[in-house]
């Protein structure tokens, strides 16, 4: 396993994050665990920043969706960074943690009208919208709030990127944006320009996640500027604001090879500077959008291996007390991880085993094929790169409660969301006065 981060060994042969023993935390806040280290997460903050604020002039804006609680908010708002949100679950998230909301963009392919009369309410920087249905109704409701709404349009920039067909974004074949090739994307400026309460300060494009390739970066690009300009062309609007979108891929497993956050802005921003210098147009203020590549890294998840099955010639299945419900991804994009035995991080490795969760799904599996010093029950496993789209898409399937998450920083360990217990789990649940009434007989008829 790649150690990333404050992660070392230390004297007792254990993993050490954020100078916390992970036995230690395992002991104290209990299995599953999410551990966040507080200096990875903060110096890939200070990485995007350093290279596109400070570089080149752009507003870098941490994708909440990868992670969102108040904890997070309020160390990227204390990073300098702006807040990507898309629902209305995440912005009342910002909301709370008084993150400033003029540094707030507001995404979703189908936002309710709830949440766009919120986005309104709290005045967020941007509402980032993604079609026809959703111009009408925020023009519609901006009007009832005697306002104007600032939007950027997203648009589909039919630019493949290299990654899973789940994660894919800026082809033309997708959920999200108007298409430049096919000219709705052009219907829809001209569209914004007629609407008395939208207010177009410019455009949207993401062409993925988990991407390697910074020429597709640079493509996209040159594809956004050659649409500004055929606007400007078309109509005399010259787009103020490009947001290029993130996607930054993250080392998860042997093979990957996550390119310089440096490299990355260089490249597109010289890109985008040439192209508009061929137009004879100024470039647009810049907006980025990471996400991945900043809690991704910084987190780590800790399981307790119960139940360990061989079958001789076929697969030895290591089983944990966690899976799919606190990390869905293997199950959903096959995403592989690396994993160490954190009890006994300077055993060698002996045998080839498969990590199995705990619920009731063949599909419930972490990883396939790890070589590992022998699991035994009671070790401490340890899966890295955690941080993003793991604590943001679990699931009570099988009523499993949600793990607790830690932040770790200098020997100390904080708990920033509890774990939750089986009351929570029956909180909302209601019972009809008809079934109530019903279950009573039938107890008094015993």
């Amino acid at each position: 396993m790649k150690l990333q981060g404050t992660m070392k060994v230390n004297k007792n042969g254990h993993l050490e994050i954020g100078g916390c023993d992970t036995v230690e935390l395992a002991k104290r806040f209990g299995t599953p665990l999410y551990v966040i280290d507080e200096a990875l997460f903060r110096q890939n903050c200070r990485a995007y920043y350093r290279a596109f604020t400070e570089e080149h002039g752009v507003e870098v804006i941490y994708a909440s969706k990868t992670l969102s609680n108040l904890a997070v908010c309020h160390m990227v708002e204390q990073e300098g960074l702006g807040l990507d949100v898309v629902s209305g679950g995440e912005l009342y998230t910002a909301a709370t943690a008084r993150f400033p909301m003029g540094r707030v963009y507001f995404h979703g392919n189908n936002k309710s009208t709830e949440e766009l009369r919120l986005a309104l309410e709290y005045k967020v920087g941007r509402i980032v919208v993604d079609n026809f249905y959703e111009l009408e109704r925020l023009n519609e409701l901006a009007g009832e709030a005697q306002t104007r709404a600032k939007i950027i349009l997203r648009l589909s920039p039919g630019v493949e990127a290299h990654t899973h067909e789940y994660i894919k974004t800026g082809q033309i074949d997708s959920k999200f944006g108007l298409v430049i090739e096919n000219g709705s994307a052009m219907a829809g400026v001209k569209y914004c320009l007629e609407l008395p309460h939208i207010e177009l300060k410019g455009f949207h494009c993401h062409i993925g996640s988990q991407i390697f390739e910074l020429d597709s970066y640079a493509h996209a690009a040159e594809t956004m500027m050659d649409f500004i300009h055929t606007v400007y062309r078309e109509t005399d609007y010259l787009a103020e604001e490009l947001n290029l979108g993130g996607g930054l891929g993250i080392y998860y497993f042997n093979g990957d090879q996550p390119r310089p956050v440096k490299e990355y802005a260089d490249v597109m921003m010289r890109a985008l500077q040439e192209r508009a210098a061929s137009y004879d147009l100024p470039v647009p203020r810049v907006i980025v959008e990471p996400g991945r590549s900043i809690s991704g890294p910084a987190g780590s998840t800790l399981y307790t291996v119960g139940a360990i099955k061989d079958i001789p010639g076929i697969r030895k299945y290591v089983a944990v007390d966690g899976g799919m419900g606190d990390n869905p991804r293997p199950a959903l994009y096959q995403s592989k991880y690396e994993a160490y035995i954190a009890n006994r991080m300077l055993e060698e490795v002996e045998e080839k085993v498969s990590i199995a969760g705990k619920c009731c799904e063949s599909g419930d599996m972490l990883i396939w094929d790890i070589e590992l010093p022998a699991p035994q029950a009671g070790d401490l496993l340890v899966v890295a790169s955690t941080g993003a789209y793991n604590y943001s898409m679990s699931m009570n399937y099988n009523r499993l409660p949600r793990p607790a998450m830690v932040l770790v920083s200098e020997g100390k360990a904080d708990v920033i969301v509890k774990r939750e217990d089986y009351t929570d789990l029956i909180r909302n649940d209601v019972i009809p006065e008809r079934l109530r009434s019903s279950v009573m007989k039938l107890a008094s008829s015993r």
